[in-house]
């Protein structure tokens, strides 16, 4: 398993930008499915994107589709959302999850097995 640890989270106004980043620990972070998923307040956590261990294949939710870009390097054990043109209803806790046995179209929160403790987006309009 790898330890997940996110940052770059913060306050910032609707249409602003900023850069999740999620380090991982352990040696074999290549060969992890990647993915960022979100929670709001009184909402079950939802997939906001997600990335193969190779790169090659990406899955982005409706919603961010457009707006936020994910990306990985994996001589740096990092995976990256990018968020752009945010919006009040991208406020919430988000997640990085990885796993070894899902693909990047897998939605379900419960199917990664390592997470990191979340990183606070808040977006004011």
């Amino acid at each position: 398993q790898v330890q997940l640890v996110e940052s770059g989270g913060g306050l910032v106004q609707a249409g602003g930008s900023l850069r999740l980043s999620c380090a991982a620990s352990g040696r074999t972070f290549s060969s992890y499915v990647m993915g960022w998923f979100r929670q709001a307040p009184g909402k079950e956590r939802e997939i906001v994107a997600a990335i193969s261990w190779s790169g090659s294949a990406t899955y982005y939710a409706d919603f961010v589709k457009g707006r936020f870009t994910i990306s990985r390097d994996d001589s740096k054990n990092t995976v990256y959302l990018q968020m752009n043109s945010l919006e009040a209803e991208d406020t919430a806790v988000y997640y990085c999850e990885a796993d070894r046995k899902v693909v990047a179209s897998t939605r379900t929160p419960s199917a990664y097995g390592c997470w990191g403790q979340g990183t606070q987006v808040t977006v004011s309009s």
